[in-house]
């Protein structure tokens, strides 16, 4: 069959083990107990995160009532970099420790916009956020909407996307082009801009390389001082935090559970497939974000996820989905509900398809704010 690298693609395919090496599903492991420190620190060891800090000492910049939300829009620094702004929504009114959310904005093209993706703060958004909302996400901001299920949801701009992202000013001229800065929230310089951010990804991939380090490496630690930050507000409940999102969001979600214990509940949408999917059918719809060296020979992508058994963990899926093959997402399926029937936590693992494209509907909103009330809402 033609794959994306011609005739390597068998020789290629056969360099990864499967069962990988250190897949739960070889059974050489008594229990998921014995497994899953080796296969959280083998993954945490090919992350090869840089020094993020401890916990971010947050500011609060503007403080609102909206929608029935009791909204904080935050910002904190990181040890490198522009400082990360984010936004933290809860019920008016609400009292005592609640469940609580990390909401993981998606990449979709636009590195421009962060946090603003999937939370709303105002009658009046940015008109291309309300368009992105009415193409990915039913023309909703879910992180609101769960917020008024009576949870802490905290959405923060990832690495290189909104207050995190590139700027232009600071490249030399060699890589900036003739891209420029005049009226930033304009839409004809978002879209320059976004098109620019696209092809820099490979420079900003290579670059972290040389540092010793990996894109995922990065943004996996600053998800986890977001993390750290949303575990110690006072209002949340920390035995009780999950993650949820869409695609870059999604993938994150797949990143952030395997790498941190305090995930209890997992919400993975339009993110999953195989590597065997990435490397010979689909590596060029997606960005450098996804890759991690060496691992696949040690664990197939979706056991990351499966790393945090017994946990639960939600992954939801479109048949039409341009970025991934449906053969694929089934195999993953397949992997995970193997991972968790070994683990004897089968009521813990559900996936689901729906027809269309790649998105996060109101539909599979419900069936995710409803899984994630099942297991983050019990005291």
């Amino acid at each position: 069959m033609q794959n994306m690298i011609g005739a390597y693609g068998e020789w290629a395919a056969g360099l990864a083990p499967d069962p990988p090496r250190l897949s739960f599903r070889l059974g050489t492991s008594k229990s998921a107990d014995e497994w899953r420190p080796r296969a959280r620190q083998r993954f945490r060891e090919a992350l090869m995160q840089p020094n993020s800090g401890g916990t971010p000492a947050a500011t609060v910049q503007h403080h609102l009532e909206f929608d029935g939300l009791s909204i904080e829009h935050l910002q904190w620094q990181l040890p490198y970099g522009p400082p990360t702004e984010a936004l933290l929504l809860k019920p008016l009114g609400a009292s005592g420790k609640l469940p609580a959310v990390l909401g993981l904005h998606d990449h979709g093209g636009n590195k421009y916009f962060g946090y603003r993706k999937i939370t709303r703060m105002s009658k009046d958004p940015h008109p291309m956020m309300i368009r992105h909302r009415e193409e990915y996400y039913g023309g909703t901001a879910w992180a609101n909407d769960l917020a008024r299920r009576g949870y802490v949801v905290l959405v923060h701009d990832a690495f290189a996307f909104g207050s995190r992202r590139v700027r232009v000013g600071d490249l030399p001229a060699a890589i900036r082009g003739d891209l420029v800065e005049r009226d930033p929230e304009s839409e004809d310089e978002i879209r320059k801009y976004n098109a620019f951010a696209g092809s820099h990804e490979n420079i900003m991939s290579k670059s972290l390389f040389s540092a010793g380090t990996t894109w995922p490496g990065v943004f996996t630690g600053e998800d986890q001082r977001a993390l750290d930050y949303l575990c110690a507000r006072p209002e949340v409940d920390p035995a009780r935090v999950g993650c949820c999102g869409l695609s870059g969001g999604g993938l994150r979600t797949v990143f952030l559970t395997g790498v941190d214990e305090r995930i209890k509940c997992s919400c993975c949408v339009g993110m999953m497939t195989t590597w065997r999917d990435y490397l010979l059918n689909k590596c060029h719809n997606h960005t450098w974000m996804v890759y991690v060296p060496g691992l696949p020979r040690d664990l197939d992508y979706p056991e990351i996820l499966g790393i945090n058994v017994p946990n639960a963990a939600m992954v939801l899926n479109n048949h039409e989905d341009q970025l991934f093959t449906v053969p694929e997402m089934e195999r993953a399926d397949r992997i995970l509900t193997d991972v968790y029937r070994r683990a004897g936590a089968s009521e813990k693992y559900r996936a689901k398809f729906y027809p269309g494209p790649h998105k996060f509907d109101r539909e599979m909103q419900s069936d995710a704010f409803q899984w994630m009330d099942r297991w983050l809402k019990k005291s």
